[in-house]
């Protein structure tokens, strides 16, 4: 019986909604874009596991580099890949020289042919780049000839900058991993690596801090239009329903609400599905079919919005008197208790407790906890806000008439008032605490490379191991490069002697040594000595004068080497380290006449560049002469750090979605200004009517709002920064506090309110035109 009648009561409502007039299909049309809105940023959330398995089996299905493997014999079905990726201001590009040895070599994923030399086949985003006018360089840096595109299947994004061109002179070289020998391309090896757990920390609350803002905006959004809904409510107990069933009749019209917020939201995902493809955000792109919902997760949006509306509209009932007559709200209300609002808070600090000090040596976090405990801190801010809000404004008082005006309507409706900001208060707690969190683990992933970009810009490893010396006169002359270095690298040792005895050899001329070392005097010919820290004897006596090894010795029966004989001359002068030497280096140090021809091709070759940066695109020159001197050079930049590809990557995720979470609440924040604005349209005209200046009411408007976010923010500040503190303490780091960041995040909070209060100030003076006062 109950369930019948709920279900009548809710059909009522439903119908209601659906009937009520103009004025019922614009609060319906609000309510959808406000519920729509949300529900499109949470079905792109369920879509975000399968974009980051979509993105791991593309990079994992075309895994061509072979980590240390044995090398496998050639045989019809293999296939030998180059690789020569390289950047064009920034972004990376993909590279790979492809050289089949067989009728039956594999072929890597997107691509349907092997191109021949001198031809390519290109990502579409990279065939759209060289066809651009400002490409030169990059055309001359790949000058083949675009004879297809690569397949969906074998790109991890829809912007990805990607190319296989063919080759016929590649061959694999024991000490270069340049070029690698295949059988099958794809690494389907498991994966043995134990998951950071401060990493999954992050993660969690990542996901957390975005979502809530979304289900604090969609539950405010099934409450548009309130007043106006009560009223009716007030006429269906004049005709006889009880207050019971007038409560499930305002529930039947925001479960229409929501459902039409489901469709619209739904409409909007698949809109954005579509525009996410030919999109690129802090150089991360993804395929339309890539956001494809978790069908489970799907689901639960389903079914969780329209039940939250429900339940929402429920609770506001209960703080709301329908009288047959009218509306029981200018009554004085009773004051908001405060003691069970700091129960979520504190309920949310005991989940996080026990996990204090973990870090990431004393095993994984509760996910649970984690989840709960944060969701508490946050929602703690949407329960304590109205009370403070309340609670604040009960004192405001004297001021101007546009500064009473807003304080009266914030004594009136506190809650109105508390609920348009709750979100942004929330987002903003959550994007502090994060921020905190981010800011004291990222030394954790960040190490210190040991270069100084003042002494070299980039480093170039040649690949083909007998043109070192063309390589440096090409790039001496390249524009942009005010200084070259070219600097080469192998081993001494003696397997039959003492096998486990050898030493470093660095090779380069008097300019280039100077870089490493400090030198009595030079000239070509001559070969000093520089000590390492951890020389032994059996080393120092390996390096006197007359002692014979091999350069480019072997050491084991699977790589073996060359074992050019040499013997150690006399006249053998020490050398001293620079600290600020190019490369770290030790052993012997040989100008190059002293050096064998037939050891050149054993070494390794580094080309080390100092750029002008007043040149423009200086870098994109000296990776085009690099190409031109060997295709499989590989140029990248000096910087003093690195940082984990795991952290940057959930770092541009954070950004990525704290940018949609932003765009959602300046998006909500609008419509819920204009509904504010479209049910106080006749006493705004009233007011104007009877002498009120438009500028009184336009800063009355403005008052409305700063007061509330002020509050929100300060609010969310304290919030924010008791979870960073926690998080911290969580994942064992010392706790800082970079106030300029808390100020600027806030800031951002406030600077959206503040250009939704503008956006909204044109409809304002059009609502207060004399046509308001008109009525059907």
């Amino acid at each position: 019986m109950k369930v019948r009648q709920w279900s009548r009561d809710l059909a009522l409502g439903i119908r209601f909604a659906f009937t009520g007039g103009r004025e019922g299909w614009v609060r319906m049309v609000l309510t959808a874009v406000g519920v729509g809105l949300g529900v499109t940023l949470l079905l792109l959330t369920t879509a975000l596991p399968n974009v980051l398995a979509a993105r791991d089996e593309r990079g994992a299905a075309r895994q061509d580099l072979t980590y240390g493997a044995p090398v496998p014999a050639r045989s019809d079905h293999t296939v030998l890949v180059g690789m020569t990726d390289s950047q064009w201001h920034g972004k990376d590009i993909r590279g790979r020289l492809l050289q089949p040895e067989g009728a039956r070599a594999p072929l890597p994923p997107g691509v349907d042919h092997f191109p021949k030399k001198g031809e390519m086949v290109v990502s579409p985003a990279l065939k759209e780049l060289l066809a651009s006018g400002g490409a030169k360089l990059l055309r001359e840096r790949i000058p083949d000839r675009i004879t297809g595109t690569i397949g969906e299947t074998g790109l991890i994004g829809s912007q990805e900058l990607a190319y296989y061109a063919g080759a016929d002179t590649l061959a694999v070289a024991k000490n270069s991993s340049r070029v690698v020998r295949l059988t099958e391309f794809g690494d389907r090896r498991p994966t043995t690596e134990r998951a950071d757990p401060v990493l999954i920390l992050m993660t969690l609350v990542v996901f957390v801090a975005l979502l809530t803002p979304v289900a604090v905006f969609i539950a405010a959004a099934v409450r548009f239009g309130g007043e106006r809904r009560d009223r009716r409510l007030a006429a269906l107990r004049l005709v006889g329903s009880d207050s019971r069933m007038t409560r499930r009749i305002a529930a039947g019209e925001a479960l229409a609400g929501a459902l039409l917020g489901l469709a619209v939201g739904t409409v909007f995902f698949l809109i954005g599905r579509q525009v996410a493809g030919s999109v690129e955000v802090l150089g991360e792109s993804v395929f339309p079919s890539y956001l494809d919902p978790s069908p489970a997760l799907a689901a639960l949006v389903a079914v969780a919005v329209p039940a939250a509306a429900v339940l929402v509209t429920l609770l506001a009932m209960r703080g709301v008197v329908v009288e047959p007559l009218g509306v029981v709200r200018t009554a004085k209300q009773a004051r908001r208790r405060l003691w069970w609002r700091l129960l979520l808070p504190l309920a949310g600090l005991g989940m996080l407790y026990p996990m204090i000090g973990n870090g990431r040596s004393n095993g994984d976090f509760n996910q649970y906890l984690v989840i709960g405990g944060v969701l508490l801190l946050l929602v703690g801010v949407t329960a304590l806000l109205p009370w403070l809000v309340e609670a604040v404004v009960a004192r405001l008082g004297a001021g101007g008439l546009s500064w009473q005006l807003a304080v009266r309507r914030l004594q009136l409706s506190s809650g109105t008032a508390a609920r348009m900001v709750n979100g942004i208060a929330v987002a903003v707690a959550g994007a502090i605490a994060l921020q905190m969190l981010f800011a004291g683990v990222e030394s954790q992933y960040t190490k210190d490379t040991g270069r100084d970009p003042q002494r070299a810009s980039m480093q170039i490893d040649l690949s083909d191991r007998s043109r070192v010396a063309v390589a440096a006169r090409e790039f001496a002359r390249t524009e942009g490069v005010q200084a070259s270095v070219a600097i080469s690298s192998g081993g001494l040792g003696d397997k039959r002697h003492d096998p486990a005895t050898t030493s470093g050899i660095t090779v380069g001329d008097c300019t280039a040594l100077r870089e490493l070392a400090h030198l009595p005097s030079c000239r070509d010919g001559d070969v000093f000595v520089l000590p390492g820290k951890d020389d032994d004897a059996a080393l120092r006596a390996f390096r006197r004068p007359g002692r014979h090894g091999f350069l480019d010795p072997t050491y084991s029966e699977g790589e073996p080497g060359k074992e050019v004989p040499w013997t150690i001359p006399a006249g053998l002068r020490h050398a001293t380290a620079r600290k600020d030497a190019l490369q770290e280096t030790s052993g012997l140090l040989l100008t190059p006449s002293a050096l064998p021809a037939k050891a050149w091709p054993t070494l390794y070759h580094q080309v080390y560049i100092r750029l002008d940066l007043s040149v423009p695109d200086a870098d994109e020159h000296v990776r085009t002469a690099a190409a031109r001197v060997d295709r499989l050079a590989n140029a990248w930049h000096w910087s003093m750090t690195e940082q984990s590809t795991k952290y940057t990557s959930l770092r541009t995720g954070l950004f990525v979605g704290a940018a949609c979470v932003l765009a959602l609440i300046g998006a909500s924040l609008l419509v819920s200004q204009l509904e504010q604005l479209r049910e106080r349209r006749k006493l705004l005209s009233s007011l104007v009517a009877f002498g009120t200046r438009r500028r009184t009411l336009g800063l009355s408007v403005l008052w409305q709002t700063a007061v509330p976010i002020a509050l929100g923010l300060l609010l969310a500040m304290a919030v924010g920064l008791t979870l960073g503190v926690v998080l911290l303490k969580m994942a064992d780091t010392a706790v800082a506090v970079d106030w300029s960041s808390v100020l600027a995040l806030t800031g951002a909070g406030a600077a959206v309110v503040l250009t939704v209060t503008l956006l909204s100030l044109p409809p304002l003076v059009r609502l207060m035109r004399p046509e308001g006062l008109r009525t059907e």
